[in-house]
């Protein structure tokens, strides 16, 4: 991959908290509870998943550059969204939460020498991934979940 895809990539991540915000303006809660497809998550939940995930993206990212291939622990995001925390609570924290993830993120993306995006980690489900690998699906994560929310919503 070359510094001008990465950037592409990174600056996807930078964009994906505002353009959460205003893609849910005005959303009512009516709309925030509508599954975007029969047996989906509602927009609730895939906001807050956006949250709880992309919090794993961090502290992965922090592992892959600090330690030698460290392992990931995976976990249950549909345990998770069925919490109550996820499943109707208001969006406002979880805004919040991705708005400082993705600042510091990307901050920490930019600053880094070519050779950090080779660096891996071991995740139990997906194999052996470098944190370049984390970055193309944290990425397109965000994009896909927001094609999600627009379904749910009616956008």
């Amino acid at each position: 991959m070359t510094a001008t895809e990465r950037e592409s990539l990174i600056a996807k991540l930078e964009a994906l908290p505002a353009q959460l915000r205003q893609l849910i303006a005005g959303a009512t809660d009516e709309q925030l509870s509508r599954p975007y497809r029969d047996g989906g998550w509602t927009s609730f939940q895939v906001i807050h998943h956006l949250a709880d995930s992309h919090m794993q993206m961090f502290v992965r990212a922090h592992l892959i550059i600090t330690e030698d291939n460290p392992p990931l622990k995976p976990y249950s995001q549909d345990d998770w969204a069925k919490l109550t925390d996820a499943s109707s609570q208001p969006v406002e924290p979880s805004l919040r939460i991705l708005e400082g993830v993705h600042e510091r993120i990307v901050r920490l993306y930019r600053s880094l020498p070519d050779s950090a995006w080779t660096r891996t980690a071991f995740h139990p489900e997906r194999g052996p991934m470098s944190l370049q690998d984390m970055l193309v699906l944290y990425a397109n994560h965000g994009e896909k979940h927001l094609g999600h929310i627009r379904q749910g919503i009616g956008a």
